[in-house]
């Protein structure tokens, strides 16, 4: 456990955030290798996995409801000292991750063929695209309990651990993925569902070692069989502060659904190009959100230990930090938007969606990095409501100009880039109006204030 109540704010932010970006990374990386592995395989089978993988977001939406609501309890423990309540916090959301991750495969499993209908007008888009998710929902289902074991970490301020299993997890991946697809060393190459069962595998190896980590080792968190007993009271106050934070990343997954439903009627290296630029965009991201997610612990563990000063400089240092971090990145986009393009495809006019896409969907990144910094706060406060009403405006303003514009006569791809940039400029000035109602009433604490600052 590290005490996060005192010190350097900004050095607590990096510390955390360096090690969570490598982490994240990694698992943008599991996706990436798949496209990259997939896309000899030709625009059709790359264009099945791009929108098969969206299911990912929906997945992502329901894990953050355990995430946030995990990381939120256990750094307000950890704050107050009470390490009772972060063993039991815990212990609980471990058995809730079972609960969750057997619905999702069930799940999964009877709606991947209406979702891959419903993702593309390509018949062979369609069946590629099911066969990867069906290898690649057990590896999903598995991400419940890799999230309810590096989220309690998180709230603990720890953070390197599951990074390194990450790492670990994504050097699996890197060598099954080529094997299991085109048949290296076995003799049998199963294509596209070699790239599904490669990450699952992956999640297993990760899930086992995480495992380990916490029922081997003595420490502040461990696996306790008194406390995986179903506690309900435990689980409300879980999905009281995760519901928000998850539907708004299922709100995310909406989003993404939504252009992939508009861009259709472009052809299969729309659907393709659209799929490798928005993973790009998402790897980009990761600098940001790794500070955001950073920022929930830190500001947490000083809400629970009731200094109230110390979290609204943690979001000061935050949006600092995301912003600067984010201009650097859009700079280089508006420079050179097709630099890593290339590997994923050879053919022009997937590479040519990519790059129009990342042209114009980086002047998002600066916005993006207040919103996250934004949702970061709300965690820590443990108020993620209005992150959540944050998203579903952007949602809204997205989604009816669209519909609009898919029944124009005129309509050109570029025109939902340009919406997105316009919808986020919006959503990122309503989440500092909101932020700002939220930390409005938590007044310093003077007394705990060192006279010499004062």
């Amino acid at each position: 456990m590290e005490d996060l109540t005192q010190g350097s704010i900004p050095k607590h932010l990096i510390k955390l955030a360096v090690p969570m970006a490598i982490g994240m990374l990694v698992h943008t990386l599991y996706l990436m290798i798949d496209l990259y592995f997939v896309g000899q395989l030709g625009e059709h089978a790359l264009a099945g996995v791009s929108a098969a993988a969206n299911i990912s977001m929906f997945v992502l939406a329901l894990t953050q409801m355990l995430n946030i609501g995990t990381a939120t309890l256990i750094s307000h423990a950890v704050g107050r000292k009470d390490q009772h309540d972060a063993n039991k916090v815990f212990n609980q959301s471990l058995t809730l991750s079972a609960v969750m991750a057997a619905l999702v495969l069930i799940a999964g499993i009877a709606m991947t063929q209406p979702y891959m209908n419903t993702m593309s007008l390509d018949p062979q888009v369609q069946i590629l695209g099911a066969n990867y998710l069906y290898w690649f929902l057990p590896g999903l289902a598995l991400q419940f309990a890799i999230v309810a074991m590096t989220a309690a970490m998180r709230g603990t301020g720890i953070v390197k651990p599951a990074m390194q299993v990450q790492m670990l997890s994504l050097l699996v991946n890197i060598v099954l993925t080529p094997i299991l697809i085109h048949g290296w060393l076995t003799g049998y190459a199963m294509g596209v569902a070699g790239a599904g069962l490669a990450s699952t595998l992956s999640a297993l190896f990760a899930t086992l070692l995480l495992w380990r980590y916490f029922s081997r080792m003595t420490q502040y968190l461990s696996v306790n069989r008194q406390h995986l007993a179903p506690h309900p009271s435990t689980w409300q106050r879980l999905f009281k502060i995760g519901f928000p934070a998850g539907a708004e990343f299922f709100l995310m997954f909406t989003y993404m659904a939504l252009v992939y439903w508009a861009i259709q009627r472009f052809g299969a290296s729309a659907t393709a190009g659209f799929g490798i630029g928005s993973r790009m965009m998402q790897a980009l991201l990761l600098p940001a959100m790794a500070v955001a997610f950073a920022l929930p612990a830190v500001a947490g563990q000083n809400f629970g230990a009731q200094l109230p000063h110390r979290v609204k400089d943690a979001f000061r240092h935050a949006v600092g930090i995301c912003c600067a971090l984010m201009l650097a990145l859009t700079l280089f986009c508006v420079w050179q938007p097709g630099v890593f393009l290339d590997a994923f495809s050879n053919d022009a006019a997937v590479l040519a969606v990519s790059a129009g896409f990342l042209g114009i969907v980086c002047f998002n990144f600066v916005p993006s990095g207040v919103i996250f910094s934004c949702s970061g706060i709300f965690q820590g406060v443990g108020n993620t409501w209005p992150s959540l009403w944050s998203s579903a405006t952007r949602l809204v303003t997205f989604a009816v100009p669209l519909m609009w514009l898919t029944a124009q006569p005129d309509f050109y791809i570029e025109q939902v880039w340009y919406l997105s940039v316009t919808t986020v400029c919006v959503q990122s000035a309503l989440s500092l109006f909101l932020v700002r109602r939220v930390l409005r009433p938590l007044q310093p604490d003077t007394s705990s204030i060192p006279t010499s600052a004062s």
